[in-house]
């Protein structure tokens, strides 16, 4: 007997809950980057905490036993500290809206083109026009200079498509390789933790003692909780009850309700170049993760 947890809406309602807690991390990583927390110890905070929560996991689950040495090298190495850097980076420099198009925005292209150089999948012709119109968005919120002080914003674009063209890698090794969410609590929390922490306490620059406790504590919570683990129980959840096109298509949303939520949280400004840029880009990644079956449909 199907019950609410087996059934299509709770899929779409966890489709939703990723959608809301992705685009509310945008919004508390921007918070945290110009706040007296340096990048290094966002990343501490992501790493520790996600660790601490993982051991018990990990230890009973044995994940390695499941995973070739290569493979854990690679997965370690493309969720690390050198990708979330160049994230956190970006929210220096640039706005939550940017972090949501550079970075969720434009990761089905990087995805797609991986897919087809590499894998050898065919190109299809709606996929292609959609990733032309993420590219046409991207391209119009970078040149919209009402509101930015282009000579800074761009340095935070650079890093959040360099974020994405990590995370697209991630995404088609997990594809290839069948990840699970206990690898990636091995290879993206605790493994990244033990190597990190140690070099963060010893060498780099902190800010944790003039950070205010009520900053320090969302951080805490959300970095280090909400997004990894979470955030990765309700989207597996969503794709196993509704799909992976529906869910990706859900997820599209992210950068439109990211820009909303920094103009109205963070007072940041879209202008109307702005505003276009964030609908064509909804568009677009709807034309890329929607089957061709849901396309047509009414």
């Amino acid at each position: 007997m199907k019950t609410f947890w087996t059934s299509s809406a709770s899929g779409f309602a966890a489709g939703l809950c990723v959608v809301f807690i992705w685009s509310f991390w945008l919004i508390v990583s921007r918070i945290g980057a110009t706040s007296s927390l340096t990048i290094f110890d966002l990343a501490a905070i992501r790493y520790g905490v996600s660790a601490l929560v993982s051991i018990p996991f990990v230890l009973y689950f044995k994940p390695w036993k499941d995973l070739k040495k290569s493979q854990i090298v690679i997965l370690t190495f493309i969720l690390g500290p050198i990708y979330i850097l160049f994230v956190f980076a970006g929210f220096i420099f640039a706005p939550a809206a940017h972090g949501g198009i550079f970075m969720n925005g434009v990761l089905p292209i990087f995805t797609l083109s991986i897919g087809i150089a590499c894998l050898g999948q065919k190109p299809i012709s709606r996929k292609i026009i959609g990733a032309l119109i993420i590219l046409g968005a991207t391209f119009l919120l970078g040149t919209d200079g009402e509101h930015l002080d282009l000579s800074q914003s761009w340095k935070g674009d650079v890093c959040f498509l360099i974020g994405a063209a990590f995370f697209a890698v991630y995404v088609t090794l997990s594809r290839l390789w069948g990840i699970r969410t206990i690898d990636i609590l091995l290879c993206g929390a605790l493994l990244n933790g033990l190597i990190y922490l140690p070099i963060w306490a010893l060498f780099l620059p902190s800010g944790l003692g003039q950070a205010e406790p009520f900053t320090l504590t969302v951080q805490i919570i959300y970095q280090g909780l909400v997004p990894n683990l979470l955030g990765l129980i309700l989207i597996a959840h969503a794709s196993k009850t509704v799909g992976t096109d529906a869910t990706s298509a859900l997820v599209a949303s992210v950068p439109a309700l990211g820009a909303v939520l920094g103009v109205w949280l963070l007072e940041e400004h879209l202008s109307v170049m702005g505003w276009f840029a964030v609908t064509a880009l909804t568009l677009g990644l709807f034309m890329i993760t929607l089957s061709p079956r849901q396309a047509s449909s009414p």
